[in-house]
């Protein structure tokens, strides 16, 4: 894992959830597969392995660069621009 100029830029303290699951599944009634946070806003997704990819979504509608893993027992944080593990 490094660190990348994106990481350096989050907010501080990181964002409370804006939700507890990924409301635009809840809305097309589907199940996301897990669950991520975006760090720049507290959006909450679900990942590339869910029917939609909202997270990944996300990012390409709002630009928001670092998300984290939502999943208990996990802490790991992706940067899309760099497209690795921070």
């Amino acid at each position: 894992m490094s660190e990348c100029p994106h990481v350096l830029d989050l907010p501080r303290p990181e964002p409370a959830p804006l939700s507890a699951t990924c409301l635009e599944c809840e809305s097309d009634g589907t199940h996301p597969v897990q669950l991520r946070l975006c760090l720049t806003c507290g959006h909450v997704g679900c990942c590339d392995s869910s029917p939609s990819r909202h997270a990944t979504r996300h990012f390409e509608e709002e630009g928001h660069p670092v998300l984290r893993t939502l999943e208990q027992g996990e802490g790991w944080r992706w940067c899309f621009p760099d497209g690795s593990i921070v």
